[in-house]
């Protein structure tokens, strides 16, 4: 459906165009390639929930306040020229001309605007998992032959694609950095060998925060595109607000919340979002990491109350914390002053977020970290043994043995993960005294034990 706005700026649903141009606008023929992804955001961008708000907002088929969900694979014409016109690339979805929902679908390209407006990049592009996303960007930016330098800690499956997948199957190598040894980052890149330089924000599971606009001059001035993976980190670090070129995420986290879908996004540039879903070259295009438009819709209606999600999510990570340390444990978290990085990372976010939602405690090893997550599901019920992250449950895993098992223990160990490095999603149900006093009486039975001794 073509759309109409009203003075609000709000988008209303109309009648489809005709690609003769019959009603009466004569510049819509070729295909404006920037405007299909744009969010209707004013070029002063200030901050992510802001944003969103200011963002176009879809209405429904018939006056719906909910958009309808366009659940059709494929679309109909309504002039034999008018297929034609599209595969040539003269028509597109911008002008609401649709071919097949692999390509692109109204439902989809909706959400892939909010998560724009949420990063404050030109374009956005949402996908079936976050590892389609990672995987499909870097596809695009690196050609066999390629080269690329990455923090030595990431996820588990980043890791192995970086280091197995991508050598052995597009003859594409990476080289790995202390990513805070910004020395080591330079030396390893290689001018006009390089093409990307890839980290997280918060790095997984070890909350290490990188300096992303130090990093992001480093890589321009060697020619490289920066990618930042800011699952950990919505709302709270906007990465290509401070350099970075594209911003991948897995959606199925915080973003999502409800730990029921699976779902990546790529954000950056229109000109690369474009070229990703070129029909001769793009990766998107061909490798087809298609979301479902029943998936967007779902995830279009959860992303308004991200920030408020985010804000208690953070909270209650920060008092968690802090209590933690005073019980003597080794807790890891970006918000506590001790952090190596707490300084650069309030140097960097955005007002009113917190720190994070995931904290980490080291309890040295499996067997400790074991007994601390079995007391803290079952017999106090903090938190379940799960791995992901962004629930509104807390949700417990030893990293080493799970999320970061693709790291051989070498890797493991220049990556900063312990074999007992227990990673915590901090959720937000029930009080914060209850679910506090229900982690206290956990590690008091570890203490009877005689397992853990301060």
């Amino acid at each position: 459906m073509a759309e109409t706005k009203n003075q609000q700026g709000f988008v209303f649903s109309g009648k489809k165009r005709s690609s003769t141009g019959q009603d009466g606008d004569d510049d819509f023929i070729v295909a404006n390639k920037k405007s299909m992804f744009s969010t209707g955001l004013p070029s002063m961008w200030e901050d992510p929930a802001a944003a969103l708000a200011s963002a176009r907002h879809e209405f429904g088929e018939h006056g719906g306040v909910n958009m309808s969900i366009e659940a059709s694979a494929t679309f109909t014409v309504m002039e034999p020229e008018t297929m034609r016109r599209m595969f040539a690339g003269e028509l597109g979805p911008d002008r609401d001309f649709f071919i097949y929902s692999r390509h692109f679908n109204p439902t989809v390209l909706n959400l892939g605007r909010q998560m724009a407006a949420l990063e404050g990049t030109e374009a956005a592009y949402c996908t079936a998992s976050g590892m389609s996303a990672i995987s499909s960007v870097l596809l695009q930016l690196c050609s066999s032959g390629g080269h690329m330098v990455a923090s030595r800690t990431l996820y588990g499956g980043t890791h192995a694609l970086l280091t197995h997948f991508l050598p052995r199957a597009c003859n594409i190598t990476t080289t790995f950095v202390d990513i805070n040894d910004h020395e080591m980052v330079k030396n390893a890149m290689v001018e006009g060998q390089t093409k990307v330089l890839y980290f997280e924000s918060m790095s997984n599971p070890t909350l290490t925060v990188a300096n992303i606009p130090e990093l992001s001059r480093i890589a321009h001035d060697k020619g490289a595109t920066v990618v930042v993976d800011n699952t950990f980190s919505p709302m709270v670090l906007s990465p290509a607000r401070l350099g970075a070129d594209v911003v991948v995420h897995s959606i199925s986290k915080f973003i999502s919340g409800g730990a029921d879908i699976i779902a990546g996004a790529v954000c950056g540039p229109a000109n690369l979002v474009n070229s990703m879903m070129d029909l001769q070259h793009g990766a998107l295009m061909l490798l087809g990491p298609t979301m479902n438009a029943k998936v967007a819709f779902e995830l279009s209606e959860r992303i308004p109350h991200l920030g408020l999600r985010m804000k208690e999510h953070c909270h209650r990570a920060m008092v968690y914390a802090t209590k933690i340390k005073k019980l003597g444990l080794n807790v890891i978290y970006p918000g506590l002053e001790d952090h190596p990085q707490h300084e650069l990372l309030k140097s960097m976010a955005n007002k009113e977020y917190g720190f994070g939602g995931l904290l980490c405690i080291d309890m040295e090893t499996e067997e400790r970290a074991n007994r601390l997550m079995n007391h803290l599901q079952n017999c106090t019920q903090f938190g379940f043994m799960a791995v992901s992250l962004g629930y509104y449950e807390t949700l417990m895993s030893c990293s080493g043995s799970s999320t970061s098992s693709e790291l051989n223990d070498e890797e493991q160990a220049l990556a900063g993960i312990s074999p007992g490095l227990v990673r915590i999603s901090v959720g937000f149900v029930g009080t914060l005294a209850q679910k506090w006093s229900q982690f206290e009486k956990a590690f008091s039975r570890l203490q009877d034990s005689g397992l853990y001794k301060n």
